[in-house]
């Protein structure tokens, strides 16, 4: 016997395609070639080492300038390597000497710029936190 929309297991099995579009992303199960992502839906790209060294510092340095709650913290609890802290002092350093000289929207400028250069130069900065020494 067939259910009809009127028995109580029509809307059980409403909501269980609900669910399971809902745990497949209604994208079906990926077993075959489809549409690719619309523009409105980029599909998540991950990070490159370079991208997460830039997201890291920049943040970090900026949250620095401002006195962030945060700012505080050291290298190992900020999630950044040896290579990265130093890094991250040298563009602190420079972030507020420009501060006095032009203002906070300078130094937010220029640790933008100075991150995404010195990332890039030393492809993300990924040398171990194992021989930590504090920055001269």
């Amino acid at each position: 016997m067939r259910a009809s929309p009127r028995t109580g297991s029509w809307p059980t099995a409403v909501c269980a395609l609900v669910l399971a579009a809902a745990v497949t992303g209604c994208g079906g199960s990926g077993a075959g070639p489809g549409p690719g992502p619309g523009p409105e839906s980029p599909s998540p790209q991950p990070s490159s080492p370079v991208r997460l060294c830039v997201d890291l510092i920049s943040y970090w340095a900026e949250q620095d300038l401002i006195g962030g709650r945060w700012a505080g913290l050291d290298w190992e609890q900020k999630g950044l390597s040896n290579q990265q802290y130093e890094i991250y002092d040298a563009i602190v350093r420079a972030a507020r000497a420009e501060r006095k000289r032009h203002g906070t929207e300078a130094a937010r400028e220029l640790i933008a710029r100075r991150s995404e250069a010195r990332c890039a130069a030393e492809n993300g900065a990924t040398r171990s936190s194992e021989n930590w020494r504090p920055p001269a």
